[in-house]
């Protein structure tokens, strides 16, 4: 089953409609999960969409040691997209671990995309109005890094060896090139290679590399402290920021409560293929579990809403692209007027909300339909 490519970020798959790894998981993550995939029913948004589901529960992987976690990375593999809940990640090294490390591993994830954009009447932090998009490198650096230790009492020594790949940097900084121009942003930031001119050093250089083969995408690299700081004097530019793993894990949480709150965007997970093009794309809500709003229909289902609206827009043909954006606008839409969940200040419950969102995007289906028709 071959990849079509519709252009820098985008892929289709010759089907006759795409059918999408659902990955459930625990708690809350999973509720949220269940109430996003109502976008999906029939009825919904004008496209067909079929599901496969896998369970990743805490309970599931521990009964399988993983094999589920295995089994849904070799659909996402083959079927090119996935949707996944928020799982619990046990403590302990004797336990399973993380699923979502199993995941890049097996569908060799590279970049990890979440964007923090304005939440309309919700309190962000500084003149924010334009989008940010942190592109994140999924593998390597201080995360599955050999760590020991030597030595006894105060004289007790903590060691720990990392590793990034010149291939790895290269996806990365490519691809932040790349959404820049799609978002119409600059690639603000960087790596601090003047500390770590050989390690950190590398991603620096290919992101320089980058910025001479795409001189239409502005470029203002920074330090990365310098980039902390900056960002809170912001005056609303739109930024793509390129980071190293455990830079762009912190750096997208601080990105996303600037905009008021770490519900309102979602996570991509991206793969791709020799010639740079996505291969597999999985969304998820970038937050947890959120154990005590489990069964009390209170938690935000914003995020992954947003999963949903972001998958569809790796998808094949005009109806897809269309139905992401009625999410995204239904989304945004709802919060502007006044309905919200407890967490920013409103008194919608769970399902309502998304019932909300789903009223908004059946009658934009409806209207850009009649539209169309006139067009013809």
């Amino acid at each position: 089953m071959c990849p079509v490519h519709l252009g820098p970020g985008h892929i289709i798959r010759s089907m006759p409609a795409p059918v999408v790894a659902v990955l459930h998981g625990d708690q809350t993550g999973e509720e949220l999960l269940r109430e996003a995939l109502r976008l999906l029913e029939p009825g919904v948004l004008g496209v067909q969409v079929e599901t496969r589901d896998f369970d990743l529960s805490l309970e599931a992987r521990r009964r399988s040691r993983n094999r589920c976690v295995l089994d849904a990375a070799k659909a996402l593999r083959e079927l090119g997209f996935g949707i996944k809940a928020a799982t619990v990640t046990p403590e302990g090294s004797g336990d399973v671990g993380s699923p979502n490390a199993i995941l890049r591993k097996e569908i060799d994830g590279r970049v990890i995309v979440r964007t923090g954009r304005r939440m309309p009447g919700v309190m962000r932090v500084a003149r924010l109005h334009a989008p940010i998009s942190v592109i994140r490198m999924a593998v390597d650096d201080a995360y599955g890094a050999r760590e020991w230790r030597e030595g006894h009492d105060l004289d007790e020594w903590a060691f720990r060896t990392e590793k990034i790949s010149r291939r790895t940097c290269r996806i990365v900084a490519d691809y932040a090139f790349r959404h820049a121009r799609r978002i119409e942003a600059k690639v603000f930031g960087g790596p601090k290679f003047t500390v770590s001119p050989v390690y950190e050093g590398m991603f620096k250089e290919e992101l320089d590399a980058a910025a001479a083969r795409n001189p239409d995408v502005r470029y203002e690299p920074h330090l990365i402290d310098a980039t902390y700081a900056l960002l809170l004097a912001t005056t609303g530019e739109a930024l793509v920021i390129p980071a190293l793993n455990r830079d762009g894990d912190t750096l997208s949480d601080l990105v996303m409560q600037m905009f008021g709150t770490i519900a309102g965007a979602e996570s991509t997970l991206l793969a791709f293929d020799d010639e740079g093009a996505v291969e597999v794309a999985m969304t998820e809500a970038p937050h947890g579990t959120a154990p005590a709003l489990e069964g009390k229909n209170l938690a935000n289902p914003t995020a992954m809403i947003l999963a949903v609206a972001s998958l569809l827009s790796y998808m094949k043909g005009e109806d897809a692209r269309r139905a992401s954006r009625a999410i995204y606008e239904a989304t945004l839409e709802a919060v502007s007027d006044g309905v919200r969940t407890a967490d920013l200040g409103g008194q919608a419950s769970t399902s309502d909300f998304t019932s909300e969102v789903i009223r908004r995007v059946k009658t934009k289906v409806d209207v850009w339909s009649a539209l169309a028709d006139i067009e013809r």
